[in-house]
């Protein structure tokens, strides 16, 4: 059996999915943030029709919070920092083992208490065999298309603030060795502003075997560049790239923010958009639906939870079936 990560479109088992659950953190954008990601929560159910979902809340005020907005759901009572479980959670391989990696607030910024070993506590908890790896990789910082193939940032894999003097060779071997990844596709940065130093999931989405997403520009869009560059890597990298309208410019505060279509989730019923208000929300919602005609594809606000700094694909970690 491979180690490889099943693509995310493969048939899941659950879903893990962090519910804001610290006031101190989320602030007046909490009771927003919470109505988003039980409506997320919605759409992934389906209505039975999807997956079972795993609401992880971090105290009991928060279960019953979540309890409340999502009677379908499944709630679990793990402490952690915050809601990033795409990144905190273990990966879990085709060899059906959950891979546990080091995890350090992404470079520092946010070392919140529990993040760190929430993901043994998860696993733990659906009894799976966890594999312990003695190197930081986010799972937002790679997304593959369960043939080996994965895609990365150099701003992020090859940063030092994760692992002391990386490169690209080094960090090949381990994710050949650790996760079974056979070919590395390497862009260049991430998103503008984005404190997770260039997570892919906000930049590039595999979509299908050697098929690509990547952004389009909007107008006065502040990623164009890094845009452009990521299409060009991947086509001479032999990849298919499949554009996607972009939000453009969306500020909060003055200031600009990673707010991208790309950190959509792929369920087994539905694949759900996060959309910011800006003009292309409803076609960037078309083209996804384009790609996955066996699915509903759903668009759903997500403001309160880029707040944050990232989206529904950040907050959940699928379990595969």
């Amino acid at each position: 059996m491979t180690r490889v990560p099943p693509a995310e479109w493969a048939p899941h088992a659950a879903v893990w999915i962090g519910f804001p659950s610290h006031p101190e953190l989320w602030a007046d954008d909490l009771d927003q943030a919470r109505e988003e990601v039980a409506a997320f929560a919605h759409a992934v159910h389906a209505d039975g029709r999807g997956e079972q979902v795993l609401l992880v809340a971090a105290d009991d005020e928060a279960a019953v919070a979540a309890q409340a907005m999502a009677p379908f759901a499944q709630v679990v009572v793990e402490p952690f920092g915050d809601i990033w479980l795409r990144d905190t959670a273990a990966i879990l391989g085709g060899d059906g083992k959950a891979h546990d990696f080091g995890f350090n607030g992404w470079g520092g910024k946010y070392d919140l208490p529990g993040d760190d070993d929430v993901g043994a506590r998860l696993a733990r908890r659906r009894h799976l065999t966890i594999l312990a790896h003695d190197w930081v990789l986010e799972g937002g910082a790679i997304d593959g298309d369960g043939t080996g193939l994965v895609v990365t940032t150099e701003q992020c894999l090859l940063n030092p603030n994760r692992n002391p003097l990386p490169t690209a060779e080094g960090v090949e071997q381990r994710l050949a060795a650790d996760l079974g990844f056979d070919r590395v596709l390497w862009l260049g940065a991430g998103l503008l502003n984005d404190h997770t130093d260039g997570h892919v999931d906000n930049l590039a989405r595999f979509v299908g075997p050697g098929r690509l997403a990547i952004p389009v520009a909007a107008e006065n869009d502040p990623n164009w560049r890094i845009y452009q560059d990521a299409a060009d890597r991947a086509r001479r990298h032999g990849v298919e790239v499949v554009p996607i309208p972009s939000p453009g410019r969306v500020l909060r505060d003055e200031a600009i923010v990673p707010a991208s279509y790309m950190n959509f989730y792929i369920g087994n019923a539905a694949v759900v958009v996060p959309l910011y208000g800006a003009p292309d929300d409803a076609a960037a919602v078309d083209a996804i639906a384009a790609l996955f005609p066996d699915r509903a594809v759903v668009g759903l606000r997500a403001d309160a939870i880029l707040t944050g700094g990232g989206s529904f694909h950040c907050i959940s970690q699928q379990i595969p079936a």
